[in-house]
């Protein structure tokens, strides 16, 4: 049971930050020049920072119960061919 991880290659992760600082700049840019007063950006600037936040909490949230999974299933199968390595080597034992 050999677990292969594929890491992302340097460009798709400088894409990855290049393309978020891209989309923040042209919402700020955006709220910014949207016709509101002072409240009316701010409260629009804590939805989106609030948004940014979440998104990234779930993301982080779902990854680590992916990865705990499948800690869980690689303890499990050592426990079952460990338990299956017994019940062969009792089978032998027998006439």
């Amino acid at each position: 049971m050999n677990d292969s991880f594929q890491k992302h290659s340097a460009s798709w992760v400088s894409f990855s930050y290049i393309s978020f600082g891209a989309a923040a700049f042209m919402l700020a840019l955006g709220l910014y020049m949207m016709p509101l007063d002072l409240w009316g950006k701010g409260y629009l600037a804590m939805g989106i920072l609030m948004l940014v936040q979440t998104t990234v909490n779930i993301t982080k949230t779902l990854r680590d119960n992916a990865e705990s999974e499948k800690l869980i299933r690689k303890v499990e199968d050592a426990r079952t061919e460990k338990l299956l390595v017994k019940f062969n080597r009792n089978g032998e034992d027998l006439p």
